[in-house]
């Protein structure tokens, strides 16, 4: 597949049939069953050629299905391991891959973004794609800086990253579709709600796909971060509706690769400087990088091929902070649920709309509820595990749990949608790590309130 397809109705025709490739493979199952072959041998044989399917299809589609893709991916933690295990290295495959466009493609965007005489500023582009995302591909490329004239001209390498022509159309017309047959995808994703994640997904949309909106945002990140030691953000070069281009990040792999096979000591040390960045990032600039997708963040090893500093790339999911900053009560409020203090809590999280007027709620049980958000915070080290995911995930989404019925009395302020969502993926990608990471510490340095 090179291609982005746009012919909706095509578009809509593969991602409707998904959850029908999934029934058929049940009903075959059942047939086997009936035949002698062992119930889980069969599971297992019927969630792997689901997870094939399922999996190709939204990579090769891209545009919104490959975003669901990648947002699923980093949810996988979460799932049971008898339903997470068959899925794994197909969903952490979409986190660093895609199948690349036509350079022929390429260069008429080009073209187009950049203006007819960008060969003469890009001197060299390599024909095939160093990667491939849901709404765009990127390229290594140098580029000549004419600005002091000919005689002056400097040479650098660059990132150049190219928008799928037709991208803007695809994204939301599959979000839509998406949407619709959710809860087709509900046996393959036992537990998990998939419409407040597309919902969310389509909310992100139009953002995602301004280039200049992007560009503007990782060069506040890139002059935050310039005098870093642990942490690397490229430079913004130049920017057109659908191009931008970026200064070279020189990394052989990303955090997908360490959940992979990495060390237990580089899941540390990257864990590390994954939380420390996306604390310190809101401080230093105002802005939460909200897509913590293991694919965005690459490892620059050390002088001697040891443990280096983490790049970060994509701003395209940034929050812009109304206060400039996180806000002062979610520290706060944090710190409140470390203290067991039930009768502050249940009155700031009031205060701040997370439980409305007239609604009572169990003070115990919210606290219970809200460990997800606060255990990490009680340990001078805490290790994220998958297995700590999925309880946390399964204690508030079995729907026989008391603190199931809980979570129907809290209301969600829409400005703390992204946050959440953000902390949300942020402990899936942690504990698909397995990272042992000082999170109180990094709370107490970075997270207005929580020190206070």
């Amino acid at each position: 597949m090179t291609e982005l397809p746009r012919k909706a109705a095509a578009r809509t025709a593969r991602l409707a049939a998904l959850p029908l490739g999934y029934a058929g493979r049940q009903a075959m199952g059942f047939g086997k069953r009936l035949g002698g072959k062992p119930a889980d041998a069969v599971l297992s044989e019927v969630q792997q050629r689901t997870a094939e399917q399922l999996f190709r299809t939204l990579g090769e589609l891209k545009g919104g299905a490959m975003k669901f893709g990648q947002a699923l991916s980093v949810l996988e933690s979460a799932l049971p391991e008898e339903v997470s295990a068959p899925y794994r290295e197909h969903l952490t495959a979409l986190q660093d891959s895609a199948p690349p466009m036509p350079t022929a493609t390429v260069r008429e965007q080009l073209a187009a973004h950049l203006g007819d005489d960008w060969s003469a500023r890009l001197v060299w582009l390599d024909g095939a794609p160093t990667a491939a995302a849901s709404i765009g591909q990127v390229h290594r490329g140098r580029w000549r800086d004419l600005a002091g004239g000919p005689e002056a001209a400097e040479d650098r390498e660059v990132a150049v990253k190219v928008q799928y022509p037709g991208a803007g159309e695809a994204l939301m017309s599959d979000l839509r579709q998406i949407s619709r047959v959710a809860r087709g995808f509900a046996p393959v994703f036992p537990g998990i709600d998939l419409k407040p994640l597309v919902a969310e997904l389509q909310d992100r949309a139009a953002d995602e796909l301004d280039y200049h909106l992007e560009a503007e945002a990782q060069a506040a990140y890139a002059e935050a971060f310039a005098d870093h030691p642990d942490i690397v953000v490229p430079a913004v070069v130049t920017v057109g509706a659908e191009v931008l281009v970026t200064e070279w990040l020189d990394s052989p792999y990303s955090l997908a690769q360490v959940i992979r096979d990495g060390t237990q000591e580089e899941r540390d040390h990257y864990g590390e400087l994954f939380v420390r960045f996306l604390f310190e990032g809101p401080r230093r600039t105002g802005m939460l990088h909200a897509d913590p997708h293991p694919g965005n963040y690459r490892v620059i090893p050390g002088p001697d091929g040891g443990l280096g500093r983490l790049g970060v790339l994509d701003f395209g999911a940034v929050a812009r902070l109304p206060q400039g900053q996180l806000p002062e009560a979610m520290g706060r409020l944090i710190r409140i649920a470390l203290e067991s203090d039930e009768e502050s809590l249940v009155a700031g999280l009031r205060e701040e709309g997370f439980i409305k007027d007239r609604i009572e709620v169990d003070p115990a049980m919210l606290l219970d509820y809200l460990a997800p958000f606060v255990e990490p915070a009680d340990q001078e080290r805490f290790t994220f595990t998958r297995e700590w995911m999925r309880t946390q995930f399964e204690r508030i989404n079995d729907p026989r749990a008391e603190t199931f019925t809980l979570a129907t009395k809290l209301n969600l302020p829409t400005s703390y949608l992204l946050i959440h969502r953000t902390w949300l993926g942020a402990l899936g990608l942690l504990s698909q790590l397995g990272a042992a990471v000082p999170f109180r510490e990094i709370l107490e340095e970075s997270l207005p309130g929580f020190a206070d």
